[in-house]
């Protein structure tokens, strides 16, 4: 396959937003249909409170994933330092927007997928048998052989578990 086209190069015409420390770029639960683009910057990842990711990357992208499922944000995104990112308030349009856009989201949202299933599939062979990481496996079932169910936020694992 082909080298990814460069994600700053072509948002290069795109309008820049520019956010301070603290600043969300955008709110789990809310939907704003935008796509953005770091161009530089630190951005911390939350969700329901816990921090989950960092975003330093140029060219990575946030709200895709609510654009692609025609959803809400699964996290917020603030900014850890002055940042700057690239905007497309029409996110579904600019992931329509060229053959090269939509293979690069693709591409990445894929990789994504793909260290998910591999680190799920590790901690199922690390912790086997272990109680309460049972449900290991029916997440990667569900990973590998599901169409999009709504998901609701919670747990039902076992509070403390023995290992």
């Amino acid at each position: 396959m082909p080298p990814v086209a460069d994600l700053l190069a072509l948002t290069s015409s795109l309008p820049v937003l520019d956010v301070d420390v603290g600043d969300p770029v955008v709110r789990e639960g809310e939907r704003t249909g935008a796509v953005f683009v770091l161009e530089r910057g630190l951005l911390h990842v939350t969700r329901g409170g816990v921090a989950i990711a960092e975003i330093s990357a140029p060219g990575a992208l946030v709200g895709e994933i609510a654009v692609l499922v025609g959803g809400d944000h699964s996290a917020t995104v603030t900014a850890a330092v002055p940042s700057r990112l690239r905007v497309a308030a029409d996110g579904a349009g600019f992931l329509r927007s060229s053959p090269d856009v939509t293979l690069h989201v693709a591409t990445e949202v894929a990789q994504r997928l793909q260290l998910l299933i591999a680190y799920l599939a590790d901690l199922q062979r690390q912790y086997a048998g272990a109680p309460g990481l049972a449900m290991v496996h029916d997440v990667l079932a569900k990973l590998t052989d599901r169409k999009g169910a709504a998901f609701e936020a919670g747990s039902d694992r076992e509070p403390d578990p023995l290992y």
